[in-house]
């Protein structure tokens, strides 16, 4: 087994906009190759995006804004 550890996506849905499947296919997509994927939910603030990148100590900030 290999000691690396796996990539930390966070996807953010920043904004008002109520629809999420572009940014869930996107979390799974990430997941089935093989990345660990933090899904921050809907009606985002960028300082709340900022926020959960740095808690949740990610390597790769995805935001789905259409």
């Amino acid at each position: 087994m290999s000691d690396e550890r796996k990539i930390r996506v966070l996807v953010a849905k920043p904004g008002l906009d109520g629809h999420d499947r572009g940014a869930k296919v996107i979390a799974s997509a990430f997941r089935d190759a093989g990345f660990e994927v933090v899904y921050t939910g809907l009606h985002q603030t960028p300082e709340m995006v900022v926020n959960a990148a740095i808690q949740e100590d990610v390597d790769v900030v995805a935001m789905s804004v259409l």
